[in-house]
């Protein structure tokens, strides 16, 4: 089992930044991969960009490239996402999650990941 307890999530600005944490406890992560997806009102769960844990190589979905990045805290069992000029398209709940590692990138299909946070609310205020 994979416990993931997201952080970092708040009401901000347009033009601010976040950085959301994503603490993995239980198993060792290190055959996994860890994706960030999020979900807005009334819309569908979206990848924003993954990780493979042991390597440490990221993928994103390309509307993420350029403001969002991904990177781990190996000692610390921790997943990062930075979010850089933030928009109020942006506001959404921010998921962690984590799927074995079956590729080489993580997968960008929710429904292909095996544990869930609880989820981060971000909110950008224009």
């Amino acid at each position: 089992q994979v416990q993931l307890v997201e952080s970092g999530g708040g009401l901000v600005q347009a033009g601010g930044s976040l950085r959301l944490s994503c603490v993995v406890s239980g198993r060792t992560p290190s055959n996994y991969a860890m994706g960030w997806f999020r979900q807005a009102p009334e819309k569908e769960r979206e990848f924003v960009g993954g990780v493979i844990w042991s390597v440490g190589r990221t993928n994103y979905a390309d509307a993420a490239k350029g403001r969002f990045t991904i990177f781990r805290d190996s000692a610390g069992k921790t997943v990062y996402l930075q979010i850089n000029n933030l928009k109020p398209e942006d506001t959404a709940v921010y998921y962690c999650a984590a799927h074995v590692v079956r590729d080489t990138y993580a997968n960008t299909t929710p429904n292909k990941y095996d544990y869930w946070g609880q989820g981060t609310q971000v909110t950008v205020s224009s």
